[in-house]
């Protein structure tokens, strides 16, 4: 997929950290070995460390609603549903049907079956369809339209709600020579600069495993 190391990390540093968060979830667990053993692009997973981050955000924040985009075979969801408010739900989107037959059994493990509502479709067009507000929104799509996304959320997004994108350092090409050559670098770097320079956002780029941009709306 890329001639980078997809580790932006010391050797072993990803490693230890791991050993030194809180354990996985059995269901989460479980669903990761599922995921690797099904699918063609396990790496897409959120994984153990950015899985407990996003549990973490969403504990703090407290959210009565949650907007993901980018379904995959569910971790993230799991992960985030853990912080809703008592009533709260987490819509999430993914443009593979096939996603859904393959998440849903593991929302329903993790008791989560009434507060994650699947949608699968064009997200776009989905996202139009919602009219919020959320307080707290995980952009984990196709990366060419991470601007896109971006500016359909926003308005939905409430004051002092945060929008979290993944894979905004993108296997390190965000920094490589040529970072616009390719469709799915341009649009990582396209995404980032946009933020950076928005009036009425405050950000902050991570480098936890492939980069969390996260944006909070003033």
């Amino acid at each position: 997929m890329t001639d980078f190391d997809e580790s932006l990390m010391l050797p072993g540093i990803e490693k230890y950290a791991d050993q030194h968060t809180s354990p996985e979830m059995p269901v989460l667990a479980r669903l990761s070995r599922a995921t690797h053993l099904r699918t063609h692009q396990p790496q897409m997973l959120s994984g153990h460390l950015q899985g407990a981050f996003l549990q973490m955000i969403s504990h703090m924040i407290k959210p009565a609603a949650i907007l993901e985009i980018g379904t995959f075979t569910g971790y993230s969801a799991i992960c985030l549903a853990q912080g809703l408010q008592e009533g709260g739900k987490l819509i999430t989107i993914d443009c593979n049907p096939e996603m859904e037959d393959f998440a849903k059994p593991y929302f329903k493990e993790a008791g989560l079956e009434d507060k994650i509502e699947m949608h699968v479709g064009d997200a776009a067009e989905i996202i139009q369809s919602l009219t919020g507000p959320f307080d707290l929104v995980f952009i984990d799509a196709d990366k060419e339209s991470y601007v896109r996304y971006f500016e359909l959320v926003y308005p939905l997004v409430k004051p002092g709600g945060y929008i979290l994108a993944d894979n905004t350092l993108w296997y390190g090409r965000v920094i490589k020579p040529g970072a616009d050559t390719d469709r799915e670098t341009a649009g990582i770097v396209r995404y980032n600069k946009f933020v950076k320079q928005h009036s009425n956002v405050e950000q902050v780029l991570l480098p936890l495993r492939d980069g969390i941009m996260i944006a909070r709306k003033k």
